[in-house]
């Protein structure tokens, strides 16, 4: 039996620095994309003060992310971190096709009590818009890993909440 697992990160834990701060060993194995599901924002983050990603199965719609492979010992530090024991995110699996064409089943976190409506990034209503830290660290780790230029674009159309406070988080991310 495997001692790691794979993960499809499409949040905060694209950015390399961010995942390892809970999960040393996670080692970027590909970046990817899971079909039928779009990104959203739906519920309020006290560590980001604002709305965190989400994945809503959605026809005809993709998702970029980063594949990690994790020892299995980083498995509840994950969880943990998604907030799993809190019915914030479950735990799901999924196919990532990645560019050379290969499928990856992953497990990714999608948060409990998803929207079902779909409403534009771009008019998201200020309760359900990211901080400007968070989509920042999101964007950064699409840089990091080179997602699809298109779907970085993509991810510059979302507008924060404009939140300039402190924020619950161990290290400033901020940074280059």
């Amino acid at each position: 039996m495997s001692s790691t697992f794979l993960y499809f990160a499409y949040g905060s834990n694209l950015l390399a620095k961010r995942i390892h701060l809970n999960n040393p060993t996670a080692v970027m194995k590909d970046i990817g994309y899971i079909k039928n599901f779009r990104l959203d924002f739906q519920r309020y983050s006290q560590r980001w003060c604002g709305a965190s990603a989400t994945i809503v199965e959605t026809k005809n719609s993709v998702v970029w992310g980063v594949v990690w492979e994790l020892d299995k010992c980083n498995l509840s530090t994950l969880d943990c971190q998604e907030g799993v024991q809190d019915n914030i995110y479950h735990v799901m699996s999924v196919n990532v096709e990645t560019l050379n064409g290969t499928t990856l089943n992953s497990r990714v976190y999608q948060q409990c009590n998803n929207p079902k409506e779909y409403i534009k990034p771009a008019d998201l209503s200020i309760d359900r818009r990211p901080s400007p830290l968070y989509l920042d660290t999101i964007l950064k780790g699409a840089h990091e890993n080179n997602l699809p230029d298109d779907y970085i674009e993509f991810l510059k159309t979302i507008p924060h909440n404009g939140y300039i406070g402190e924020y619950d988080i161990s290290l400033s991310l901020i940074e280059d």
